[in-house]
C-alpha cells in the first residue's frame, strides 16, 4: 500500500490548480448606482454631454429581467467555497502546520476520555473557523461591495495582485519568510494556557499566528480571487471553506485518535509541497498581470510572451519534481518516489501541450486563462479554421477598431449604436457580447463554442455581432461622454457599456449575451451568461433567428 506521504505531491497539484484557477463570470460595476427604469424616463436614461449620441433605452415592458445572475452568483459563491477547501487541503500538507497536528490532538486526547477529547477538538475547530470567518468578513467591511466588484477590472489593483502573488510565490520559493512579528505570537501563546473555552479560543489563534508563513500566501491568494469575483460574500465564503477543511482533521484525530499511526512522518517533502505550490503561484500571478495589460491596451504582454513564460514555470516545477532543480531549503534527495516520478510526468506533459500555442493552438484546456486569441502575432489556428468559410464582408474600419479586435476574425462592431445602424441597413438581428478583458469565462467561450461550424456560422453571417467590453479604460472623446440622470459622468468606455448593460438589461455580469430586434430593440431571446454547451448556445441563436423572422413576417403582413 503506497503511504500517504507518497501520494500527497501528486495530489497537490490538483488542489494547487483548484485554488487558483476556478473561473468565473467577471463582474464590473464601476460605481454604478442602479436606479429603476421608469416609463417616462426610458427614452432619456443616458444623457449625452454636449454632443454625445444618444443611447436609446427601450420601454420596461420591452426589457425582461434575466435570472440568470442570481444563479451565476451561486455558482461562483460555490467555486469560491471549493477553492477555498481545496487550499485548506493543501495548507494542511505545510512544514507549518502538519507537524502541529499530531501535538495539538495528542493534547485533547491525553487524559481525557473520547467524548471529552472531540467536544474540545471540535470547538478548537470551530474557533479556526471563526477567526477566519471574521477575517473574510473584514475583507468586506473594509473594501466595501462596490469596491470589491470593481477590483476585478481595475488596473491598480490587479498590479497590485500580481505583485502580491509574485511575492506570495518567492516566498514559497525560499527566497524569505513572510511572519508576523514575534510579540503577537507570544501574547497569543500566553493566553492560550488560561484553560477552558478561552484557552482553546486563544489556541486557535496561536495557530493562526505561527502557521501564517506558510499559510499566509494562500490565504492571499484566496481572498484576491474571492474578491475580484465581485461576490459580497466572497472573501467570507472562501475563508469558511478553507478554514473548514483546516479545522475537520483536527475533530477527526481527535475522534479517531488511533489513525494519527497512519500519518506520514515529517520531512522534506514537506517543502516540497512548498515550491510547487510557489511555482504555481508565480504562474497564475501573470493572468492579474494580463489584465493590466488588455484594460490599458499596453499591447506587449500578447498570448506569445505569456504562454512562453508558462512554458518556462511549468518546465522548472516538473526539473525540480525530478530532482535536477534544488533550493536553498531542500533535503537531499536520495531517490525519486514513483508518485513523484507520476506528477513529474503529469507537469513535464503539461509543459510539451502548452508548445503548440505559440504557434496559435487553442488550448481550450485553458483558454479562459489566456490572453486573447487574437492577441497572437503568429496564429496559424485561425486562419485554418476560417479556410474554406464564408465570412460577412466587412464594410470599412468600424468605432474603436484600433482598440479592440473580435476573436476569430469576425466583423464586430465595438459601438452600440453603429452595431444597431449597420443592423438595421442589413436586415439582420443583433447578437451583443457584453464582454470584458479580465473575464475568463468570457475567453471560454470564444474558444470552445464560438468556433462550431453551425455557430460560428450564424454569428458570421446571420446577426450583426456587436462586442461591449465593461472594464475597458480608454477615454471617450468629449462627444461620446454621456452622464447619467445622477449625474455622473461616464468618461470611458467600459463605464458607458457597463451601465447600458445595468440599466437596460438589469445584469452586470459578464459574459452576457443578448438578442435584439435592432429596429425595436426588443429582445428576440432571454439573455443568457456562459454556456459551454454548443447545442444549447446553437438553440438559443436558432430561437433568436426564429423570433425575428416571425416579427418581420408580422411587420409585413403576413
Amino acid at each position: 500500500m503506497i503511504s500517504l506521504k507518497k501520494i500527497c505531491l501528486e495530489v497537490l497539484f490538483c488542489c494547487a490548480i483548484s485554488l487558483n484557477g476556478y473561473a468565473q463570470d467577471s463582474t464590473n460595476t464601476d460605481d454604478l448606482t442602479f436606479t429603476e427604469i421608469k416609463p417616462e424616463t426610458a427614452d432619456s436614461t443616458v444623457k449625452p454631454v454636449d454632443s454625445a449620441s444618444k443611447i436609446t433605452v427601450s420601454s420596461p415592458t420591452a426589457v425582461q429581467k434575466t435570472t440568470a445572475q442570481p444563479k451565476e452568483e451561486r455558482k461562483t459563491l460555490w467555486g469560491i467555497f471549493i477553492a477555498g477547501f481545496v487550499g485548506g487541503l493543501a495548507a494542511l500538507l505545510m512544514p507549518c502546520i502538519f507537524p502541529m497536528l499530531p501535538l495539538t490532538v495528542s493534547f485533547f486526547t491525553k487524559g481525557s476520555e473520547k467524548g471529552r477529547a472531540f467536544r474540545r477538538a471540535a470547538l478548537y475547530g470551530f474557533f479556526i473557523i471563526l477567526i477566519y470567518v471574521v477575517l473574510g468578513l473584514l475583507v468586506t467591511i473594509i473594501f466595501g461591495a462596490d469596491a470589491l466588484n470593481s477590483l476585478s477590472t481595475n488596473g491598480i489593483f490587479n498590479f497590485f495582485f500580481f505583485l502580491l502573488l509574485f511575492v506570495f510565490a518567492a516566498s514559497f520559493l525560499g527566497a524569505f519568510e513572510i511572519t508576523l512579528p514575534s510579540s503577537w505570537v507570544n501574547k497569543m501563546d500566553a493566553n492560550s494556557d488560561k484553560g477552558g473555552i478561552t484557552g482553546l479560543f486563544f489556541m486557535a489563534g496561536t495557530l493562526a499566528l505561527v502557521s501564517f508563513s506558510c499559510t499566509g500566501p494562500i490565504i492571499g491568494t484566496l481572498l484576491v480571487q474571492a474578491a475580484t469575483t465581485g461576490a459580497l460574500l466572497g472573501p467570507a465564503i472562501g475563508m469558511f471553506g478553507f478554514s473548514l477543511a483546516l479545522a475537520i482533521p483536527f475533530a477527526l484525530f481527535a475522534l479517531f485518535p488511533s489513525a494519527m499511526n497512519k500519518l506520514p512522518k515529517s520531512g522534506g517533502w514537506l517543502n516540497s509541497v512548498k515550491v510547487v505550490l510557489g511555482f504555481l503561484e508565480l504562474a497564475f500571478a501573470l493572468k492579474f498581470l494580463s489584465n493590466v495589460d488588455l484594460a490599458y491596451h499596453w499591447e506587449w504582454f500578447d498570448r506569445e510572451i505569456f504562454l512562453s513564460l508558462w512554458i518556462v514555470i511549468f518546465g522548472m516545477m516538473g526539473i525540480y519534481l525530478l530532482g535536477k532543480l534544488k533550493f536553498a531549503h531542500d533535503s537531499p534527495l536520495a531517490f525519486i518516489s514513483v508518485p513523484r516520478l507520476f506528477l513529474a510526468t503529469i507537469v513535464l506533459a503539461f509543459t510539451i501541450y502548452l508548445i503548440p500555442g505559440m504557434w496559435g493552438a487553442p488550448l481550450r484546456s485553458v483558454s479562459a486563462f489566456l490572453p486573447p486569441q487574437e492577441t497572437q502575432d503568429f496564429d496559424l489556428y485561425t486562419a485554418g479554421l476560417l479556410a474554406g468559410k464564408q465570412t460577412s464582408t466587412n464594410d470599412g474600419p468600424h468605432k474603436y477598431a484600433d482598440k479592440f479586435h473580435a476573436p476569430l476574425k469576425l466583423n464586430a462592431y465595438f459601438d452600440y449604436n453603429e452595431g444597431l445602424a449597420a443592423a438595421k441597413k442589413l436586415n439582420k438581428p443583433v447578437l451583443i457580447d457584453f464582454t470584458g478583458h479580465a473575464c475568463v469565462n468570457c475567453r471560454k467561450m470564444e474558444a470552445n463554442v464560438w468556433p462550431d461550424k453551425d455557430v460560428y456560422k450564424m454569428i458570421s453571417n446571420d446577426y450583426v455581432l456587436i462586442q461591449l467590453y465593461v472594464d475597458d479604460k480608454s477615454e471617450l472623446a468629449p462627444a461620446d461622454v454621456v452622464i447619467t440622470p445622477e449625474g455622473r459622468k461616464l468618461n470611458t468606455i467600459g463605464k458607458k457599456w457597463s451601465d447600458l448593460q445595468a440599466r437596460k438589461f438589469q445584469s452586470n455580469s459578464q459574459p452576457f449575451y443578448v438578442l435584439l430586434d435592432p429596429k425595436t430593440e426588443a429582445l428576440l431571446a432571454q439573455p443568457q451568461g456562459a454556456d459551454y454547451e454548443v447545442a444549447n448556445y446553437k438553440e438559443f441563436l436558432i430561437s433568436g433567428l426564429s423570433t425575428y423572422g416571425n416579427e418581420k413576417k408580422e411587420t409585413a403582413g403576413l
